[in-house]
């Protein structure tokens, strides 16, 4: 009897009765954290490249340019206010159309994250990802994206809606002394259009990171549910 319970206990002994979750690998906070981007990008990219996407979300939409916004008001005390409605419109417009090319630029960013980075960013809290990901790709995606919004502003005709009111801006700055301008508009829905995709990408990474639903994958689940416990 005495012999058979120290058989047990030394078996017993053998064999861990924790629960706890494994430690995880670099290679699978990597994985998880390109996952969470890559969802949050296609999620992002397919709200923002429809019609309305940036022009109805109060959140990204492009404004007047703020550099040019003595043209806006001068504009409007001309009596232009339908053409500056038109061209805020279709700035919007440019933007979303040309963020449907985006998905493809963004997800060859993803490849620059470092496995030396990874659990600084898993836990990094809200935004983590993201912000490495904005901090590590922007200038590439801008000489990358930056033609695309060149070709959606030729598509969408921005310019005819800009060029009278910056004509008329500019007719008077001539008559009174005043200092002409013309923004580069590429430049402008460029960089805003990225900014926008950036926000909607960190609203989907914090979605992951809070939300267990929202974790649809077996390795979104393995490595963000080993942070929040659940």
């Amino acid at each position: 009897m005495i012999a058979a319970c120290e058989v047990l206990e030394d078996a017993a002994n053998k064999f861990p009765t924790s629960t706890s979750t494994p430690a995880l690998s670099n290679g699978e906070v990597i994985s998880g954290l390109k996952e969470a981007l890559q969802i949050g990008i296609k999620n992002s990219v397919n709200l923002t490249s429809v019609t309305d996407g940036f022009f109805k979300n109060s959140a990204i939409k492009l404004p007047f340019p703020e550099d040019a916004i003595k043209v806006k008001q001068k504009a409007i005390d001309l009596g232009m206010s339908s053409q500056v409605e038109k061209f805020e419109l279709t700035l919007n417009r440019a933007a979303e159309d040309a963020t449907k090319a985006a998905l493809p630029i963004f997800a060859d960013a993803i490849t620059n994250m470092t496995i030396q980075d990874g659990f600084k960013i898993l836990n990094g809290g809200d935004g983590a990802a993201t912000k490495y990901l904005r901090d590590n790709t922007t200038a590439k995606l801008t000489a990358a994206f930056a033609p695309k919004v060149a070709e959606s502003i030729n598509k969408v005709k921005l310019t005819e809606y800009w060029n009278p009111i910056i004509t008329k801006y500019n007719s008077v700055m001539a008559i009174t002394g005043g200092q002409k301008m013309n923004p580069d508009l590429n430049a402008f829905v460029t960089e805003r259009a990225i900014l926008g995709l950036f926000k909607l990408v960190e609203q989907e990474e914090n979605k992951i990171r809070k939300d267990p639903m929202a974790r649809v994958t077996d390795i979104l689940v393995k490595v963000f549910g080993s942070i929040t416990g659940k």
